[in-house]
């Protein structure tokens, strides 16, 4: 009886150490409990030691990407305010007291691919958070005269933001680099369609349809938790929650065959420079983004060379930095300069090209790539200190692929980039024919070429 206690003994303490050295190998030290419910809400809970403290989001995979009607652009970002509104239930107001309540504050943002709301606060109330935000995730209502007074606030937003020749250049750039996909339009979406939008209440009615649905979203609670009272909590509130039909078709991008040029003239302003070529849609699973991040790092951060030379030698420009968006789809590997003089425009630009082409062929030093894993890999693993932060860095990998655990399966297939992979990169991404140049200076038309 005694040796099969501790053949028993044994193999629970292996198997225990199994799942530990498991799990210390990816990036993320702690388990991620996933549940997907009937109806298609993916439930993810991260248990982490935050006494009293839980972080609450929710990733719907709508943004400025799904929106694909003319003329009806910004509506993702219309809901990030919208969605604040009240119910018949819990009116602004009232909403607002519960925040206080728990100690929490409430918010939301928007981006190409996704809109994501979130809270941090008391997690012995978890069960009211999910109450409410059930309530207006199902049964958001608000008037004609509401919708209209916030359709205002977003034209003013969108005035606000336009002011910056900075935010002018990105219009610009997207609009120019794509012809036919989504992304030819920012989250805020085209004027035009944002000074008609507060005609557009019926409109409104139908993206809340559509895109606020339970397939669309994934609940992801992060702190002083259980994945038993999460999942509880879920289906009480969700379960219910029905789902939709409505899949919208993106537009795929014809492939771009030469370089294209966005300027904005700007007098009195610091000169800008971007070079956007085409680049990848994320994947857990290829070598093309990783090692884009990785020679992006190396050629264009504050311990590169180009840095040293153009902003501490030669003080040509203010700064230099980049590299790829992670994104659903194909988006864009953007460098980009601060310039000094105008006249310096296409000197810089000639450097960067050539450290770009350089690459294309000069093979990197392995302690450098090794330097350069080691420091995005430990960066990020520093990063991860509070209920919030491993929330929020989950949100993001749920809204590109619906699995959190790509943030495990990405940092893996850092560690498999070799010198070989960034020239292969470099060759097949920096390329003119993918090219658009973007441009602020005092001129009327693009200084460079």
């Amino acid at each position: 009886m005694r040796n099969k206690t501790v053949a028993l003994l044994l193999l629970v303490l292996f198997s225990v150490t199994g799942v530990m050295a498991q799990q210390s190998s990816k990036i993320l030290p702690y388990p991620i409990h996933q549940k997907k419910m009937d109806n298609g809400l993916n439930v993810v809970t991260v248990p982490y030691n935050s006494p009293g403290i839980a972080a609450f989001y929710i990733v719907v995979r709508a943004g400025s990407r799904e929106e694909v009607e003319k003329g009806k652009t910004g509506f993702a970002h219309f809901f990030e305010h919208m969605m604040f509104r009240g119910t018949d239930k819990y009116s602004k107001e009232a909403y607002g007291d519960i925040m206080k309540e728990m100690g929490a504050a409430a918010n939301a943002n928007t981006s190409i691919d996704r809109t994501v709301y979130h809270m941090t606060g008391n997690a012995e109330m978890l069960d009211k958070m999910f109450e409410i935000e059930a309530d207006r995730f199902q049964n958001l209502k608000y008037s004609v005269h509401d919708f209209k007074t916030e359709a205002g606030a977003v034209k003013g937003e969108y005035t606000k933001n336009s002011a910056s020749p900075y935010q002018q250049l990105y219009e610009k750039l997207v609009s120019t680099a794509f012809t036919k996909h989504t992304y030819s339009h920012t989250t805020m979406g085209f004027f035009e369609d944002v000074v008609d939008m507060p005609n557009q209440y019926d409109y409104s009615l139908t993206f809340f349809d559509r895109f606020y649905r339970p397939e669309y979203t994934t609940i992801v609670v992060v702190g002083d938790v259980t994945p038993e009272k999460v999942n509880s909590l879920a289906q009480q509130y969700f379960g219910d929650w029905k789902r939709g039909t409505y899949k919208p078709t993106i537009a795929t991008e014809p492939k771009q065959t030469q370089t294209r040029y966005a300027h904005v003239q700007q007098q009195g302003f610091p000169p800008y420079l971007s070079l956007a070529f085409k680049g990848p849609a994320f994947s857990d699973k290829d070598k093309d983004l990783p090692a884009l991040s990785i020679l992006s790092n190396i050629l264009f951060s504050q311990n590169s060379d180009l840095f040293r030379k153009l902003v501490v030698q030669e003080q040509k420009a203010r700064f230099i930095g980049g590299g790829p968006q992670f994104s659903r789809d194909p988006n864009l590997v953007s460098f980009s300069a601060s310039v000094v003089s105008p006249n310096d425009m296409q000197y810089v630009k000639d450097e960067m090209m050539r450290v770009l082409n350089e690459a294309k062929t000069k093979q990197i030093d392995a302690q450098k790539i090794a330097d350069t894993k080691s420091r995005i890999k430990y960066s990020f693993a520093m990063s991860m200190d509070s209920p919030d932060a491993i929330a929020n860095s989950l949100a993001q990998y749920i809204w590109l692929t619906g699995n959190p655990e790509s943030i495990n399966n990405l940092y893996a297939v850092f560690d498999t980039v070799t010198a070989k992979d960034l020239m292969d990169v470099a060759k097949k991404y920096f390329t003119p024919t993918t090219l658009t140049v973007g441009s602020i200076a005092p001129a009327e038309k693009s200084p460079v070429k």
